[in-house]
């Protein structure tokens, strides 16, 4: 019986409901990444984040994975990170 309701709740989403949530996912994993691995040495020899880095997050967090995604995609090429497969 639940099986059924999930398939049909499932069934009444449409295809790009589905399509935002890998983007967001996505855009999510790229931005641990950058996040993770890209910024500047403060003054105590701590990472300190990158702004417009965390400016792309805030746009995965609000779904504007259309900018952010590329974006992000290119910060973590050019510091020689392997972006994970989308």
């Amino acid at each position: 019986m639940k099986r059924c309701l999930i398939a049909a709740l499932l069934a009444a989403l449409p295809p790009a409901a589905g399509a935002q949530q890998d983007d967001r996912a996505y855009c999510n994993r790229l931005g641990a990444l950058a996040s993770r691995y890209i910024g500047s040495a403060g003054a105590e020899g701590r990472m300190s984040p990158d702004l417009n880095v965390l400016g792309a997050i805030d746009d995965c967090n609000k779904g504007r994975t259309d900018k952010a995604i590329p974006y992000l995609e290119k910060r973590l090429r050019d510091q020689r990170i392997t972006v994970p497969p989308r």
